[in-house]
């Protein structure tokens, strides 16, 4: 299949560009890189993130706010980000700020609980983003506005809001929702309805599906093409990054990792052929700054790369993933969770330690509450003692809607009645149901290993931090009857004889440096990770391609600071020739070690 490298041309892009796809696939650099290219052609250039993680400051090594900042070295580029948490106090502020003097302290104050939810997150965060599109005045000064989007599951929503709030205010009658008053919705109902109709314009607005050659991140590309035509966003086109093709023809790593590719490409052909398709070649290096965004979409080779010294490095101390989980066996009993950011192997790691606890029999429940899953593929097979689940957003949310229905509907006259199922159509309801769920999930490991592959960084942590928001959101809508396990969350969270996190990481710059500033969220939270996992590694691998022993260079300082600054415990996991797929090629990754850090 061959297929032209993406080269974004001034006189043919639309106005907005929206990057999307599964997580580390690689969408800020490329949407910053696009940006850089749109200004160098002469055209002012808006760079927005939406996602709740957003590394964008880092790429663009410049601190960015909710406003625009100029960015030094790219005359004409602008860039911001939308951070949902200070959205909602802005949000709030501006709802609450405007009745204060008007209504009396206790109807403020229970304004401010129900604007406590992760819903109220989720639309104060849209209402900056629709502000750019649907609002003519707000980016007049710009030629394009181009969107860094979240992780596909957050996308998906985000986009979706517009319609779901416009229906919402259509049909709601009792003048208030978890969101408070309507009156702060209605005001901005033209802006939802402009920004959908843009969403929707092809000659304004373009997808650009981002992937990697791997199977997982081509389907969660093609999953999203088709939700995103669903909604009316029919102008997409597909990049396919990180493409690799070796100058070592002997080289074992360097061939897998060539055919595991192009493997990929045959295996979507369909897909990719649906649409517009591009390639962006491996790069040597991290992208970061000015000069790393000109070499990902350079079209006159790989750039200067500075390979490893040969002395005054020595390899730090980290342990095998089986070694790790060896300790955490001790205790019987309890949760393993997964995180860190979109791509870096989550799930991976967390099917390996699940099949490493069943085959040692243990019984073990492996589960995951990100909305792009892919656990049963990776599984790949049964395990005895083990099962498997999905928290599955639209049943859990079907679920706790006729539970709520039958509870407490049956005391309530008709039109009761239909005011209880009117909020029960509010977006907000999803966030409670999904996070009753990851509850559940947790409170399994009082008897058994709970292992949860859990979403990208942003959503788990607006999942978390639901824990207190959930409880007010309960008593605004007098639904005070509590499942033990949501009580008892937080404190089994906290408890590290209970629960034992896992940070992943590759040895990269972004994943490196997300992880660390997750792992100071979940402190502030009193939540102390157990170990870090560094996934893929290429550490002496031996491989005899200059792009790939770049890469291992490259390795050299985020593995250091990793093991010397951020972790207790470090596990270190090997890139695999063979995708670890199917219970004995994920208990062989959990053995590897530094060994024999080649073993397959």
């Amino acid at each position: 299949m061959n297929l032209p490298i993406y080269q974004p041309e001034a006189s043919s892009t639309t106005r907005f560009l929206f990057f999307t796809g599964k997580g580390g696939v690689g969408k800020t650099s490329l949407s910053c890189a696009t940006a850089l290219k749109l200004v160098e052609a002469g055209k002012r250039v808006l760079l927005v993130s939406t996602d709740p993680a957003s590394n964008l400051d880092e790429v663009l090594e410049t601190k960015l706010t909710n406003q625009p900042t100029p960015i030094a070295g790219a005359p004409g580029l602008e860039a911001m980000n939308i951070n949902p948490v200070e959205a909602a106090a802005a949000y709030r502020k501006r709802l609450i700020g405007s009745m204060r003097g008007l209504l009396p302290e206790a109807a403020l104050r229970s304004m401010e609980e129900q604007l406590s939810g992760s819903c109220t997150v989720e639309i104060a965060a849209f209402d900056e983003f629709s502000g750019l599109i649907g609002n003519p005045e707000a980016a007049k000064d710009y030629d394009h506005v181009v969107f860094d989007t979240a992780p596909t599951g957050h996308t998906l929503r985000l986009m979706s809001l517009a319609k779901a709030w416009d229906q919402f205010l259509d049909n709601n009658t009792s003048g208030t929702s978890c969101l408070g008053p309507l009156a702060g919705l209605e005001k901005q109902r033209t802006i939802y309805e402009a920004t959908v109709n843009t969403l929707a314009d092809a000659s304004a607005t373009t997808l650009v599906l981002v992937s990697r050659p791997q199977d997982a991140a081509l389907r969660e590309a093609e999953r999203t093409a088709h939700e995103l035509r669903a909604i009316g966003v029919g102008n997409q086109c597909l990049v396919i990054n990180g493409m690799f093709e070796t100058e070592c023809p002997e080289d074992e790593t360097a061939q897998a990792m060539q055919q595991r590719g192009w493997s990929a490409l045959t295996t979507s052909r369909e897909f990719i052929t649906s649409m517009p398709s591009f390639i962006v070649p491996l790069r040597p290096i991290n992208i970061l700054g000015i000069a790393g965004l000109r070499l990902l979409l350079s079209a006159e080779g790989q750039g200067k790369c500075v390979k490893a010294e040969e002395g005054g490095w020595t390899t730090p101390a980290m342990e095998s993933l089986e070694a790790l989980v060896s300790s955490i066996e001790k205790q019987g009993n309890g949760v393993i969770m997964t995180m860190g950011k979109g791509g870096v192997g989550k799930t991976t790691v967390a099917a390996a330690i699940a099949v490493m606890l069943a085959r040692r029999g243990h019984a073990v429940h492996l589960s995951t509450t990100d909305p792009a899953a892919h656990v049963a593929q990776t599984l790949h097979g049964k395990v005895e003692g083990l099962t498997l689940s999905k928290i599955d957003p639209a049943s859990e949310t079907a679920a706790y809607t006729a539970e709520v229905v039958s509870n407490q509907g049956a005391q309530m006259d008709a039109a009761g009645r239909a005011l209880l199922e009117e909020d029960l159509r509010s977006p907000c309801t999803e966030e409670i149901a999904v996070f009753r769920a990851f509850a559940r999930e947790v409170g399994q490991g009082t008897d058994r290993f709970v292992v949860l592959d859990t979403a990208p960084t942003g959503h788990t942590l607006l999942l978390l931090d639901a824990s207190e928001a959930y409880q007010r959101e309960l008593e605004r809508q007098a639904r005070s009857t509590q499942p033990e396990e949501v009580l008892k969350l937080l404190a089994r969270l906290r408890d590290p004889a209970f629960t034992h996190i896992l940070l992943v990481t590759l040895p990269e710059a972004t994943p490196v440096h997300e992880a660390a500033g997750l792992q100071e969220d979940l402190r502030r939270a009193h939540i102390e990770p157990f170990a870090w996992v560094i996934n893929q590694s290429l550490l002496h691998c031996g491989s005899c391609d200059p792009l790939l022993q770049c890469r291992e260079a490259s390795e050299h300082r985020y593995l250091r600071e990793v093991v010397d600054k951020q972790a207790k415990r470090t596990a270190w996991l090997p890139w695999q020739p063979e995708e670890p797929i199917g219970p004995d090629a994920l208990a062989r990754l959990a053995s590897s070690s530094l060994h024999n850090p080649a073993t397959p």
